[in-house]
């Protein structure tokens, strides 16, 4: 049995569903909790305990949170389903005439999106390796079809760095990080942290950009290797995804008018340049502007409405697991357990080792929690708390997070249920290719945090 059968068999029959795995972690935080942690009030400690939790579930500014990450997912697809973005994929797969043209085309074209949005780099992908699999039945050359999903699949190992990542737009916000502290760690330490950590001290770092920069040349040349050396596959039997409804017979004239999808995305568009211009980068920036551009690039707001319908699904994870990732962290904020799982951190590291542990550590913890943000509201604390007190500059070690989480999207294939479904490929298929990439990815990420 190959060892791709295998972690395909280990995540299908022995892993189960996130949510589970949520509810899993929830109850383990409480267990520990009432084992390694002392009582802080009045009430007795299950019942302390049990209050923590639900205070943490219901955190208003996490809520929030949960909010914009379903909505960058959400208008991320939404924008993928516009008639001037298939377009632009129908441009840019004319250039795909094997699978090896095929496969460079797809990641550099897919990372560059996907470093915009993960939704839309997510979607984005997955249709151009779908059109590339239909345009190679029409046009009559063979392709190794597995080989051009992984492709497609290859943003999700840039989206964290990049300007939808959960953490660095977070922290980026004014009051977030102090706000994270207050109540966990010492007046010491919370003196120490500042009230944001722009975009262009994490995002667009040169530091961060240069790595990018790496990997919009490995990863291509990795896939341009792997290429060379695959075989033809057979192609799956396309049927054409349900189209949106342009018609406008029996429908509302307002829910069908252009004039006033445009009248009312340059609004939006407007108050956006207004309000942002000149700003560090925010996950409110970033949708308010794709809310603009979905309503100008469908024409209308009954094709927006449709390709909203088709998208939302998509962040049903996010709805309902965040709120008991809010609740592990409201235990382990008020228990004392990120200081103690800090204090661990200090013990062992080094203000060199240090990113290097939490790139591994948030790799770990991505394949149970496959969530950026959910990682954020549990590893975020701990991260801070560690890298202040052994003098880690904090973009460096929220960069690190951010690596570590993306990274393993390549073996974790829960994320990769849309582009499955769309490419009507199976995960046992992409992970041969996806894994390698993610060796290679990981080779980058750790030579980029040693150095710099």
């Amino acid at each position: 049995m190959s060892i791709t059968k295998t972690i395909e068999t280990l995540f299908q029959k022995y892993i189960p569903s996130p949510f589970v795995i949520a509810v899993l972690l929830t109850c383990i935080t409480m267990i520990l909790a009432l084992l390694f942690t002392e009582n802080t009030t009045e009430q007795n400690h299950p019942t302390a305990i049990l209050t923590f939790w639900e205070e943490g579930i219901w955190n208003n500014s996490l809520l929030v949170f949960a909010y914009q990450m379903m909505l960058i997912l959400v208008l991320g697809h939404v924008l993928v389903l516009s008639t001037p973005v298939s377009w632009l994929i129908d441009k840019i797969i004319i250039y795909a005439k094997d699978t090896v043209s095929a496969v460079i085309l797809i990641s550099i074209t897919t990372m560059l999106v996907a470093f915009f949005n993960w939704g839309l780099g997510l979607i984005f992908g997955a249709i151009m390796a779908r059109k590339v699999g239909e345009a190679s039945l029409q046009r009559g050359f063979p392709i190794n079809y597995p080989l051009i999903g992984a492709s497609g699949y290859i943003g999700l190992m840039v989206w964290h760095g990049g300007m939808s990542g959960s953490a660095p737009l977070k922290v980026a916000e004014e009051g977030h990080l102090s706000s994270l502290m207050d109540g966990i760690t010492n007046p010491e330490i919370l003196s120490q942290i500042p009230e944001s950590i722009t975009d262009g001290q994490t995002i667009f770092s040169w530091w961060n950009l240069l790595i990018f920069g790496v990997l919009l040349v490995v990863v291509p040349l990795t896939f341009y290797m792997l290429a060379h050396k695959s075989k033809p596959t057979q192609l799956p039997d396309f049927k054409l995804n349900a189209q949106i409804d342009t018609s406008n017979e029996k429908k509302n004239p307002l829910d069908v008018s252009i004039l006033l999808a445009i009248g009312f995305g340059s609004i939006l568009l407007a108050a956006f340049f207004i309000q942002y211009y000149g700003k560090s980068l925010t996950p409110n920036m970033l949708n308010f502007l794709m809310l603009g551009l979905g309503i100008l690039f469908h024409g209308n707001f009954k094709n927006f409405l449709k390709a909203l319908e088709e998208a939302i699904g998509g962040a049903s994870g996010i709805l309902i697991q965040f709120p008991l990732y809010f609740g592990i962290m409201g235990i382990m904020k008020s228990t004392g357990m990120v200081t103690m799982i800090s204090d661990t951190f200090i013990a062992v590291a080094t203000e060199t080792t240090l990113p290097i542990f939490t790139f591994f550590s948030a790799g770990l913890v991505n394949i149970f929690v496959p969530s950026g943000g959910g990682q954020w509201a549990i590893q975020g604390p701990i991260i801070i708390e560690s890298a202040l007190s052994l003098g880690v500059p904090l973009p460096k070690a929220i960069m690190a997070l951010a690596y570590g989480d993306q990274i393993t999207n390549m073996l974790q294939p829960f994320w990769a249920l849309p582009l499955l479904g769309i490419t009507k490929l199976k995960a046992k298929e992409i992970l041969p290719y996806t894994l390698v990439l993610m060796v290679v990815g990981s080779a980058v990420y750790i030579l980029g945090l040693l150095i710099f």
